[in-house]
């Protein structure tokens, strides 16, 4: 049985075609289509239902210091209100999950991916068992503004989040209802995301929406914008036997911290680099390059695999991620991508296809 989000029914007002998503029964898109939602947030707002997501709160004066050890990140470091992009590490360096991390007045908020949710809640339960106090976070709704008309959204609503910058988060009162808001997303757009009460947010839903510059967007063109924005996505870029620095994602280490669990692989990677690394693809062709394509060189010899391939709105063209050797993820240079038995030409280019724009 599809669990559902407190937003289900208005999806279904709207004209969602709803999709299986990490258990739940989500919209991939509305009635104008994907490329139409991509655009839409590119150039006003998009909302977005992220009510999936599983938040929760590790409480405690130690809750810093203690989840510091399961995460290669600086996290006694974070101030009040500030926010942290980060990742889990198992035994062997690879990556549980990512998430992310808000300093707040009782300890630390975490937002992990709904697909990990379960896998997540159980590790840090079992880690933090006696030294902090976890609590799950099930009323509680996600909601996302993306674009470059979310922040004059927000302001009509919330002054004081309209005044943070990226990764900085508040507590807020919209029209009444309590909410805590951080400005941060997934589209590498400025944006805002906003956790209200599950009985709360249809009804800010319903505000957020009836603004003009304000548009429903789903699932589908959350990922090519993510892609866009050269941001991974777990099971994609990221799972149990890839490490933080075979994903790029070196900018997230804290200096000299030498214990997290995989700290030995992770920090010989980090000394030595990596045998393979993520790179960003752009496909010489019209034929979109999938995730689980094989990448060669001329001599038709495996260099790596794709991770996430889609067409972009934004460039008219198709574009990839892919996990490749170190010696092959040269920019400029050119291989192959096997779609269906042809050789589909691309090159290796730097992340992110598509700048980003946070306000920082």
């Amino acid at each position: 049985m599809l669990k559902q989000t407190p937003l289900c029914d208005l999806h279904l007002k709207l004209g969602a075609k709803m999709v299986p998503f990490a258990g739940y029964q989500m919209p991939v898109h509305y009635g104008q289509g994907i490329i139409h939602e991509h655009l839409h947030c590119r150039s006003h707002a998009g909302f977005f239902d992220i009510s999936h997501m599983g938040q929760c709160l590790i409480l405690g004066d130690n809750a810093a210091s203690e989840l510091e050890q399961l995460t290669p990140s600086d996290i006694t470091g974070l101030n009040m209100g500030a926010q942290k992009y980060t990742v889990l590490t198992n035994n062997e360096g690879g990556i549980i999950d990512d998430i992310i991390i808000t300093r707040v007045e009782a300890g630390l908020m975490i937002i992990v991916n709904a697909a990990c949710k379960d896998k997540d809640f159980s590790w840090l339960k079992n880690r933090l068992f006696g030294r902090c106090t976890f609590k799950d976070l099930p009323d509680q709704a996600l909601l996302a503004l993306q674009g470059p008309a979310a922040a004059s959204v927000m302001a009509k609503f919330s002054k004081e989040a309209a005044g943070l910058l990226f990764m900085q988060s508040c507590a807020a009162t919209i029209n009444g209802l309590a909410c805590s808001i951080s400005r941060s997303g997934y589209t590498g757009e400025d944006g805002f995301e906003i956790s209200v009460a599950n009985q709360d947010a249809e009804q800010l839903a319903g505000w957020l929406l009836a603004e003009e510059d304000v548009e429903a967007v789903g699932l589908g063109a959350r990922d090519t914008l993510r892609l866009e924005a050269g941001l991974c996505l777990y099971g994609h870029e990221l799972n149990e036997a890839i490490t933080p620095v075979e994903a790029g994602l070196q900018w997230l280490f804290k200096k000299g911290h030498k214990h997290f669990p995989g700290a030995d692989k992770i920090l010989q990677q980090l000394q030595h680099g990596p045998e393979k690394i993520r790179t960003g693809l752009l496909v010489e062709s019209k034929i979109p390059v999938r995730e689980g394509s094989v990448v060669v060189n001329n001599d038709d010899q495996a260099l790596g695999i794709v991770t996430s391939g889609s067409f972009s709105p934004s460039l008219g063209k198709p574009v990839a991620m892919a996990l490749l050797e170190r010696n092959a993820a040269t920019l400029g240079n050119t291989l192959y991508a096997l779609v269906r038995e042809r050789k589909i030409p691309v090159t290796v280019t730097k992340l992110p296809f598509i700048p980003h724009r946070y306000l920082r």
